[in-house]
């Protein structure tokens, strides 16, 4: 199952990833979305979390995300954790407005 949720600041995020860790999910498979690059990798290594990688997208996918525009590159990673096209899209928005978006997926059984 695909959990998604918004966010203001690293500081719900934290209390969120908690929330998702005693849920069972993994903060391998636990995602921070962030518009700025550099924001997103600050929280995800502050967190311990991890960005959306090849094995999620597969090796192509990534390279293609090299040369494409960071609002479509968190588009395609959003999507690559679970989400749908529609999902993806309606949470790239929130993400201009400044919030961050945290995506967990494949929970331990």
């Amino acid at each position: 199952m695909t959990v998604k949720l918004t966010v203001e600041n690293a500081v719900q995020a934290k209390q969120e990833i908690e929330k998702l860790e005693t849920q069972g999910y993994s903060k391998d498979h636990i995602h921070i979305f962030a518009h700025f690059k550099e924001r997103a990798d600050d929280i995800n290594d502050a967190l311990d979390t991890s960005d959306v990688g090849i094995m999620e997208q597969g090796f192509l996918q990534s390279m293609k995300n090299m040369f494409t525009s960071r609002g479509d590159e968190l588009r395609n990673k959003m999507e690559a954790a679970g989400l749908t096209k529609q999902e993806a899209a309606a949470a790239e928005e929130e993400l201009d407005k400044g919030k961050l978006i945290i995506i967990a997926h494949n929970k331990k059984t």
